[in-house]
């Protein structure tokens, strides 16, 4: 009888097994992203479509400017001499010695005049000039009129502009947080920490009630705050191993939960609503962050080496590839990545399947 018992619990052990086997075969498998070229076009001798009327983003490589939209027609084309400063909504190019800095809107037409003697910069619809000097700026209007002005005495190595608030780091280990609307000081901070209190980079949140920075030299550290009434309180920071001797990124998500930073061969990400941390290896010097609506678009650069590399929500790189080049920028739109490489653009479409 024995026999007989072993061999029922083998058959039943066979089908239990089975029948298991068969639920987890039939389960979807996990989704990937898949990574698609759209089109390429070049910036050498580009083809204008002035009568392009989709949303308009810049390029800059080398000595050229210009604009593009979603289906690849270049709208406005240039090259210069000498610098430039470009968003999408505005650019002007100058030299060392420019006053009353003329600049235009994306579609050519001329926006204003900044009138003041300095460095103009633009973020989307933002103008600012740099004064001389380094240690002051002025924040203008949409025509370049002069609204309001930061006069420092320690030089600026640190910036950071929002709809409401502009952020400033100074090489005294400060950060001034000044309200857009008439420049008024309403954060006047200093993280500390370390021997040599330079902010190094930061980022303020959209609606101004979080700070994030890299600063100093010797005990270089990663400083998160939060303001309570017009106190910044330290929630979180991180001293790192090894100090970087160059400018950071810190960048606020697009959703405002999660903090970016680079230091010395990594990438820190900061998530507010988990209250954690995730480190990530990087190879080379960050540049920039940009997003799509998924995936979080990292370049970086080490000599002529540029890195493209891909995040997805979950902190995790889902890839990343290199290529040489003398310039070269990455933007994010939507569910696309715009790749610029010395004389041409390519759009890659990102799905999920």
């Amino acid at each position: 009888m024995k026999p007989k018992k072993h061999f029922g619990l083998a058959i039943f052990l066979i089908i239990f097994i089975s029948i298991i086997y068969i639920f987890l075969a039939v389960r979807p498998l996990n989704k990937e992203y898949c990574f698609t070229p759209v089109w390429k076009i070049s910036t050498a001798n580009p083809v204008i479509n002035t009568a392009s009327s989709g949303k308009k983003t810049h390029f800059h490589l080398g000595q050229t400017l210009g604009y593009f939209d979603d289906d690849g027609n270049i709208s406005l084309y240039q090259t210069f001499p000498y610098k430039v400063s470009i968003s999408d909504d505005f650019f002007a190019t100058y030299s060392s010695e420019t006053d009353n800095i003329e600049f235009f809107k994306s579609n050519g037409e001329k926006a204003g005049v900044i009138e003041a003697k300095g460095f103009p910069y633009f973020v989307d619809n933002l103008v600012y000039v740099f004064l001389p000097g380094g240690c002051s700026f002025s924040k203008c209007s949409e025509t370049g009129k002069v609204l309001w002005t930061f006069e420092g005495t320690f030089p600026i190595t640190a910036f950071a502009a929002k709809e409401k608030y502009t952020a400033v780091g100074l090489a005294n280990g400060k950060i001034i947080v000044l309200n857009n609307e008439n420049g008024t000081t309403e954060i006047d901070f200093s993280p500390g920490g370390s021997d040599y209190p330079v902010i190094l980079g930061l980022d303020i949140s959209d609606d101004g009630q979080y700070i994030a920075s890299v600063s100093g030299h010797n005990h270089q550290r990663f400083v998160l705050s939060h303001r309570e009434e017009k106190q910044q309180k330290i929630i979180y920071h991180r001293f790192f191993e090894h100090d970087s001797p160059y400018r950071t990124v810190v960048h606020f998500s697009r959703d405002g939960n999660r903090i970016f930073y680079n230091f010395a061969n990594g990438l820190g990400i900061y998530n507010l609503e988990k209250k954690n941390e995730r480190t990530i290896k990087l190879k080379n010097k960050l540049l920039t962050i940009k997003e799509t609506d998924d995936l979080t678009v990292l370049l970086g650069k080490e000599k002529n080496t540029y890195t493209v590399s891909i995040i997805d929500n979950t902190d995790t790189i889902e890839g990343d590839f290199s290529f040489t080049a003398d310039s070269a920028f990455v933007h994010a739109e939507g569910k696309n990545i715009y790749l610029g490489k010395d004389n041409s653009i390519s759009k890659i479409a990102v799905t999920r399947e």
